[in-house]
């Protein structure tokens, strides 16, 4: 089963571990960046931490440090998809 983490899923992310509200379409916008929405990498690790606890899995090293919300998503859904290749 391969599951890769949405925008959506990711404002719910950043609402419940960072404490940062955030829409899905914001996150999407071309340029967009972590630290424009209050997102730092302490905010990240709460993310990470809670995928790694719900995936069974360790994210690629890294994901806690990118600067844009594109960049997260390349990082965590390819270390969703190296488990699944497994």
């Amino acid at each position: 089963m391969s599951h890769n983490l949405s925008y959506p899923e990711l404002a719910t992310l950043l609402q419940a571990r960072a404490g940062v509200t955030v829409t899905p379409d914001d996150l999407e916008k071309p340029g967009a960046q972590f630290d424009e929405f209050g997102v730092d990498s302490l905010g990240l690790l709460g993310v990470v931490g809670e995928l790694e606890n719900r995936h069974g899995l360790k994210v690629t090293s890294g994901a806690e440090s990118a600067k844009t919300p594109a960049e997260f998503l390349e990082l965590v859904n390819g270390s969703l998809s190296a488990k699944v290749g497994t």
